[in-house]
């Protein structure tokens, strides 16, 4: 790690505010953008931005390449002429802190797709699906498919269609020209959106920080395109799927249910589809988030009949060598060069149980690791001679809680006596404004960088996630009264004292 002594704030994108429903890349992010400015932050961290599927969760995207249409601005169409205030008159008023996903795709999705079906092309667009064919192709033909059955999974389509026979699949791409048309225009707008957004945050000298789930949805383009990567059975069904063992957050554990890699044929292929999902993911954010990073040292691996993730076991991952070759594979592209260092583009998210091997991995790559203040008030911990809950090692990016913990506030009233007993002693404290004093702490830290949700810089909202469940999550908005100019003065006042 070589970075600079920074901090940010964590906020996904649908978690900004606006009329339409969910945030999306316009003038709230701009806004939201400009308050980072003035309180002196240089960093926003955002969740996955691909096409949401099961539960509406950013980590289990229809497409590991593709972004999440749903983000395309309206005003921004408005901006571009491509959409009129007079087009949203009749737009549902929805809840200004919770996202209806249901009603709310349905009307967003209303709009993009006349939007995108009365879109004339142009010189732009059409360079556009040329120069992204390697994954666009496959994204296109897949969601016309999809919607075409239902939304059911690919592995429920007819068996020439699921399989991918090459007739079948020519014959589709002419009998559903029109969705597939429709699709490749609104990544087309996606893309658009994004990079006037990135440079925006650039102007302000924010850069962005993404995020990778190591792990793809079953039900994805990803997998459909390359069964091959995966451990399938011949209808394209998992055989044995990820998780994690029982932990903080689970006493079954969490069966998550992606596919597993067949780390062997990627291996075989250099590791070619990893290199262009890494690639993707650099063009849109400058640094990369990789989620559950212990698992490319060893995963738990749980047999697909298995209904928790109890009865599952420890396969060794592709570790270093993965890294080594992924680095010299991303040096060949012009954007990058000879000099180019994951490490200085990669936060690596260590949290859970962690051997001496992942640190060792983590340690050879240069990658900072991940501190949690929530996890670090343990009794045993405390009672370690030296032992400081925001740590002593600057390779580090320390938050008071990620999306998914409980914010500040609640995890403070939850825990039982004797955690807040050491909480308040150890920062000499009431425990009254809890958030702002364990915010404090964050900042303070050797870490070289820290990162707060945005939700315990306000002392208000809720949790984005809880781990291990399918519904009911990711859906909390802030409104733009919830931010004032107090709390901006706070957090820059922070941000200075700490050196950031």
């Amino acid at each position: 790690m070589n970075f600079e002594r920074k901090s940010g704030i964590l906020l996904h994108i649908t978690s900004l505010p606006g009329e339409w429903g969910m945030g999306e890349l316009g003038p709230s992010a701009r806004c939201f953008g400009e308050f980072l400015a003035k309180s002196g932050q240089k960093l926003w961290q955002i969740l996955p931005t691909g096409p949401v599927g099961h539960g509406f969760s950013p980590y289990s995207s229809l497409s590991a390449f593709a972004g999440n249409h749903l983000l395309i601005s309206f005003d921004v169409l408005i901006e571009e002429g491509l959409l009129s205030r007079r087009n949203l008159s009749r737009f549902p008023i929805f809840d200004p802190h919770k996202i209806n996903f249901p009603e709310v795709i349905e009307a967003r999705e209303k709009i993009l797709f006349r939007v995108a079906d009365r879109f004339e092309s142009t010189p732009a667009f059409r360079t556009f699906c040329k120069q992204e064919a390697a994954w666009l192709d496959d994204y296109t033909l897949f969601m016309a498919l999809r919607e075409a059955h239902a939304n059911r999974s690919w592995t429920e389509w007819p068996e020439a269609l699921r399989d991918r026979d090459f007739q079948t699949l020519k014959k589709a791409r002419g009998q559903y020209e029109k969705s597939i048309r429709r699709y490749e225009v609104l990544q087309y707008l996606f893309s658009r959106h994004w990079k006037k957004t990135k440079k925006f945050f650039h102007t302000l000298e924010i850069e962005l920080i993404g995020d990778i789930p190591i792990f793809v949805a079953g039900d994805s383009v990803d997998v459909w395109a390359n069964r091959e990567l995966f451990f399938l059975n011949p209808d394209g069904a998992a055989t044995v799927v990820a998780g994690v063992p029982p932990d903080y957050f689970s006493k079954t554990g969490q069966r998550w249910g992606n596919p597993l890699y067949d780390w062997a044929a990627h291996r075989a292929s250099a590791y070619k589809w990893w290199t262009e999902r890494m690639h993707r993911s650099f063009e849109m954010t400058d640094i990369v988030r990789i989620d559950h990073f212990r698992a490319f040292e060893d995963y738990w691996e749980i047999p697909a009949d298995e209904p928790t993730a109890i009865k599952g076991r420890w396969v060794k991952g592709p570790n270093l060598e993965f890294f080594q070759t992924l680095e010299k594979n991303l040096r060949n592209f012009s954007e990058f060069g000879r000099s180019f260092r994951l490490a200085d583009h990669v936060i690596a998210e260590d949290l859970g149980e962690i051997t001496k091997a992942v640190e060792k991995l983590c340690l050879n790559c240069g990658f900072p690791g991940m501190d949690i203040l929530h996890f670090r008030f343990g009794e045993k911990e405390m009672h370690k001679r030296g032992y400081r809950p925001e740590g002593r090692d600057e390779n580090r990016v320390i938050y008071t809680g990620t999306h998914d913990n409980e914010t500040t506030r609640t995890w403070f009233k939850k825990a039982d006596e004797g955690e807040r007993h050491r909480v308040r002693s150890y920062l000499q404290c009431d425990g009254k404004n809890i958030q702002q004093d364990l915010c404090a702490l964050a900042m303070r830290s050797p870490a070289k960088w820290a990162i707060l949700p945005l939700q315990d810089l306000l002392g208000k909202g809720t949790r984005m996630n809880r781990p291990g469940t399918a519904h009911g999550n990711w859906s909390w908005r802030f409104s733009e009264d919830m931010i004032t100019t107090a709390d901006q003065n706070r957090l820059l006042k922070m941000t200075k004292q700490a050196d950031r």
